[in-house]
């Protein structure tokens, strides 16, 4: 065969089978009627498949401990370093509670899941604190990380996301939780469905469960996850997914309603598949 005509052969089928993998999910007609006030899903390579008010600026809550866990790992910390919990750790913002009294001590391993899966303030902060410098250096190391990011409108003033100046948008959130996916132990502890931690060396256990129901649901194949809520921010998810074999990052915003965010990633779910099915058809 002619090495020209071999050529444009193999030229061809690379174009038709990207024009395959780029096509499952643009295109898409109709609306999903999402109740989160920004939204925003992109494909494997980023591309735009929904968006719904992405660029207003907003208060992200425990989106926030995203951005915590990757300027921790970025440091190369000793994951296996023993943290304990102190009345410095105590929320003076929201006054919530914790189930890790004063003198709780765990891995800074234990303390990133806990933060990442259970969305544990107190571990989250105390992260912040035990980092070289403290809790100053620690701040300003996430604003740096997320300038680095391109996440152009965004601001972190505090690890837990207790703080209402923790603020970004659906766009920004999409470049941390795709930078965020490149860490194993952010995947692997944002998706831990539970665990049980040992705190104290008289007492027992502790047991966590993820704040993210979706996972215990068949139907979703979840490789990243995090909730957050203030009441500022109202009720928010991001995650990166599998559906029907794509990748995809979901944003959701500011939802009201303890469940808003999970019943809109399910009305996302179906718009997708039953769309794409139409898609298809055409």
């Amino acid at each position: 065969m002619p090495a020209r005509l071999l050529l444009c052969l193999t030229l061809l089928l690379t174009s038709s089978l990207s024009l395959a993998a780029d096509s499952r999910f643009q295109g898409l007609r109709g609306d999903p009627g999402l109740r989160s006030a920004s939204a925003l899903v992109l494909d494997r390579e980023g591309r735009v498949i929904y968006s719904k008010d992405t660029d207003s600026v907003r208060p992200i809550a425990s989106i926030t401990k995203l951005m915590t866990a990757m300027v921790i790992l970025d440091a190369g910390l000793d994951l296996e370093e023993k943290i304990t919990v102190t009345r410095e750790d105590r929320d003076l913002i929201r006054l919530t509670g914790s189930r890790l009294d004063y003198g709780a001590t765990l891995t800074r391993r234990e303390m990133l899941l806990l933060a990442l899966m259970s969305s544990e303030n107190r571990a989250a902060h105390a992260l912040g604190r035990t980092y070289p410098g403290g809790l100053k250096a620690f701040v300003q190391a996430m604003n740096l990380k997320a300038e680095a990011l391109g996440m152009r409108n965004s601001q972190f003033a505090d690890p837990a996301g207790l703080h209402g100046d923790n603020l970004s948008t659906a766009r920004d959130l999409a470049l941390m939780v795709r930078a965020a996916e490149a860490y194993p132990l952010i995947t692997e502890a944002s998706t831990t469905q539970g665990v049980a931690v040992r705190p104290w060396s008289n007492r027992g256990p502790l047991n966590y469960a993820n704040t993210n129901r979706l996972l215990k649901n068949a139907q979703w194949h979840i490789a990243l996850s995090k909730t957050g809520y203030l009441d500022e921010a109202g009720r928010c998810l991001v995650m990166r997914a599998t559906i029907q074999g794509e990748p995809v990052s979901i944003i959701l915003l500011n939802s009201f309603g303890k469940l808003t965010p999970f019943g809109d990633s399910n009305r996302l779910r179906k718009w997708l598949l039953s769309s794409s099915g139409n898609l298809a058809q055409r």
